[in-house]
């Protein structure tokens, strides 16, 4: 999945000034700091409704008679029991993904079938705990959250941010610190884009993609692709 996103709001500068909060695209003009964030509610149902979110970290294996060359390394999988537990965020130290588990159905291999949640471009969240912003917006401050699913928790930010002070939606709803394994659970996902303006981003934004992977891992028991019919060649003779 991936959204296209851009800038507004330009600001005039006084000739030969240089913004503070901003950078300049244009002569007497420049391009605020800002961020854009966005939320994915992912209903998921792997196999039935009884799933586990599982993240994944790689860990490096310290050099000795395991690891002769150094380069050996290890993927830890820890599975979330609680809503506190799962409030994450992506950490390019460790690799971090995380797997959408079904432990009730096992593939060919013995392993429980997953979907795979893989995080693409990101930023965290630059504001003040006292912000104003922060308090409607304070689901950005993690990455990952994961809930049971309830027919009313649809918005992370809560059915009326704008009208509302905060905090609502996602941060008052895991107060509760609710059970979410082996269970219907919904898993939220937050990402971020990080915007320092260039003259290049004025008067058109060029495209900028962002978003993450969602995928298959040890859902089926091998490549779907394997079993594809063979296209059908027809021969007409003239």
């Amino acid at each position: 999945m991936s959204r296209v996103i851009g800038f507004s709001h330009p600001t005039a500068s006084a000739p030969g000034e240089k913004p503070r909060y901003g950078a300049a695209v244009a002569p007497g003009l420049y391009g605020p700091n800002h961020q854009h964030f966005f939320c994915v509610r992912l209903d998921m149902d792997v196999d039935g409704p009884e799933n586990t979110v599982v993240e994944i970290n790689t860990e490096a294996v310290p050099p000795g008679e395991e690891n002769p060359y150094g380069n050996a390394w290890v993927a830890k999988p820890t599975a979330f029991r609680s809503e506190a537990e799962a409030q994450r965020s992506v950490d390019l130290a460790s690799a971090r993904f995380w797997r959408i588990t079904n432990p009730n159905r096992l593939n060919e291999l013995g392993e429980p079938i997953a979907y795979r949640l893989e995080p693409g471009a990101n930023a965290r969240l630059f504001h003040s705990e006292d912000s104003p912003i922060l308090q409607r917006t304070r689901f950005a401050a993690n990455h990952l959250w994961v809930t049971p699913y309830r027919p009313k928790e649809r918005y992370a930010a809560g059915d009326y941010p704008a009208q509302n002070p905060g905090p609502d939606g996602l941060p008052r709803w895991v107060e509760a610190d609710r059970d979410i394994e082996n269970t219907d659970v919904v898993v939220w996902y937050v990402f971020g884009s990080h915007h320092v303006a260039r003259p290049e981003d004025w008067p058109v934004v060029p495209v900028q993609r962002m978003g993450f992977h969602l995928k298959p891992d040890g859902f089926f028991d091998g490549s779907p692709a394997l079993d594809l019919p063979r296209p059908h060649l027809a021969c007409h003779a003239s």
